[in-house]
């Protein structure tokens, strides 16, 4: 299944540096594991995705992953229904871990080294997060997943995302998601939905886009990081993303 190609009315796509970014953050959503099946892991989607990070890895670039665990616990909803916040939140980071392991496991049998670092101790199956320690894994080669978010309640694994890839020196945090960029509105409920090709932090945050919560917008714009937002579900996507082809929304600095 190939891209179609996109339209709108933003300004041309900056190009990305030549070849491509070097090293990238890609985000993935703890749903997506799942495959539409609600709580769990598809062992056929990990896979996929697993061959999609592969494949970038074999090409040369340094890719460091985070995972969401919505498709265990989401800590927000369980707060809504009476739980205490920061409780809820650790099951959040637990059900990420869980995440991490699994795709570790299928980017093995893919060939691909792979370490997974937690920012909750837990010896038996990660490492600690240590930023020097994951920077020396993938000049190695290696992919390196974050765990358990930041360690700390009232935290997205968004705003994890955006931190690691600040402290890893990644050149762009690639936010892989179940629908093709960024919209006005829910595509999945509108038809009427418009696509953005290009859009600012500043433009996220005004209008209340559906990207990221603001924490992970706002530490990326002080930062001038830029996300690109892609469809997971297309194959190939993680590659062109990658190298800087103009799929999905791009939000960066005007």
């Amino acid at each position: 299944m190939e891209q179609p190609a996109l339209e709108g009315t933003w300004e041309s796509w900056p190009e990305a540096p030549s070849g491509g970014w070097s090293r990238v953050l890609l985000k993935l959503s703890g749903e997506a594991f799942a495959g539409g099946g609600g709580l769990g892991v598809d062992p056929d989607v990990v896979q996929s995705i697993a061959r999609q990070i592969a494949a970038v890895v074999r090409s040369g670039v340094q890719v460091a992953v985070v995972i969401g665990g919505g498709n265990y616990f989401r800590g927000a909803q369980l707060h809504d229904r009476g739980m205490d916040r920061s409780r809820a939140d650790y099951m959040g980071m637990l059900g990420t871990v869980m995440n991490c392991l699994a795709l570790q496991d299928f980017l093995e049998k893919q060939g691909v080294e792979t370490r997974v670092q937690t920012a909750i101790t837990m010896g038996q199956v990660a490492e600690p997060y240590i930023p020097r320690r994951a920077i020396r894994h993938l000049q190695k080669g290696r992919v390196v997943i974050f765990g358990a978010g930041l360690g700390a309640p009232f935290f997205s694994t968004d705003t994890c995302a955006a931190q690691r890839a600040l402290e890893i020196g990644a050149g762009v945090v690639l936010m892989a998601k179940g629908v093709d960029g960024v919209y006005d509105e829910d595509p999945r409920t509108d038809p009427a939905a418009v696509r953005f090709d290009r859009l600012t932090h500043a433009d996220v945050l005004t209008r209340g886009l559906r990207v990221a919560d603001a924490t992970a917008i706002s530490l990326c714009q002080d930062n001038a990081l830029p996300i690109v937002v892609f469809n997971l579900l297309v194959q190939g996507n993680i590659a062109r993303a990658v190298r800087g082809e103009r799929i999905g929304t791009l939000v960066a600095a005007p």
